[in-house]
């Protein structure tokens, strides 16, 4: 009995002692987090020109795919947070720069090394952000213009791009291949369409200085007309743009397209 007891003290030391040196060796370690965004329709890949069916008679195809991706932070398992570096922390997402699997990588370089459980980003840009006028946005303004994800400045940013054409039976008279264009954002400080979503890891996160974590995003489009509200292109949402009753609609929608697949710990 003694030497049991003597075992499993013996045994406690060590853990205590591994987990300690574990967490002393992380201190001042950081890594690589890349985000890969995958674009789908339900349960397939996203394809354009491809012609989708809605949950009522009306369908749609695309011939682009975009939208904004901003402050970008994760949670650790101690409850910790790492937020990336506001002068860089905004992205476009973008369809047509996939890789040859239809995935978009974000690679988050200097993350501090820890477990993560969860990590939080915006859909398009804060008022904190536009606040700081046109000279604030560093080179982001640049690239924002020439992917056409701005309109004038008094008005400010698409927070997503969806164009193409689309077909419904439900409208009178009936619409085949008419002109589909969804440009959500905000409008100015006057209309806040900026969204936050937080999704839980399936499985530990682990950055080090050794290891660059792969977190795989799904991003059900179909969501975007059929999520929280669905809406038909017959009445009016084959075209929105700075609307104070239809933007925020699909900014409600946009935000419910995201879940997070699978974790690689490379």
């Amino acid at each position: 009995m003694k030497i049991t007891k003597m075992a499993l003290a013996l045994l406690l030391c060590v853990l205590i002692i591994s987990c300690s040196s574990e967490d002393e060796s992380l201190e001042g370690q950081t890594g690589t987090l890349t985000l890969k965004f995958d674009n789908s329709v339900g349960d397939q890949d996203f394809i354009f020109g491809t012609s989708y069916n809605k949950s009522n008679n009306e369908s749609y195809k695309l011939t682009t795919l975009k939208y904004i991706i901003s402050n970008v932070r994760v949670k650790d398992s101690k409850g910790n947070t790492f937020t990336y570096p506001a002068e860089n922390n905004v992205f476009i997402i973008d369809e047509a720069n996939g890789n040859n699997a239809g995935e978009i990588l974000i690679a988050l370089e200097g993350v501090d090394a820890a477990d993560y459980t969860e990590i939080t980003f915006g859909i398009g840009i804060d008022q904190t952000r536009y606040a700081l006028g046109a000279d604030g946005q560093g080179d982001f303004l640049a690239d924002a213009q020439a992917a056409g994800m701005m309109w004038a400045w008094a008005t400010g940013y698409r927070f997503m791009r969806f164009d193409g054409t689309y077909s419904s039976a439900i409208a009178n008279p009936e619409v085949v291949d008419g002109t589909l264009a969804l440009h959500m954002g905000s409008v100015g400080t006057s209309l806040d369409n900026y969204k936050e979503v937080t999704l839980m890891f399936p499985n530990t996160v682990r950055v080090r200085e050794t290891a660059e974590p792969e977190v795989h995003i799904v991003a059900d489009i179909s969501k975007v007309f059929d999520g929280e509200t669905s809406v038909n292109f017959a009445d009016g949402y084959n075209q929105v743009h700075t609307s104070a009753e239809t933007t925020p609609v699909i900014a409600n929608n946009l935000k419910g397209i995201f879940e997070v697949h699978h974790v690689h710990n490379n």
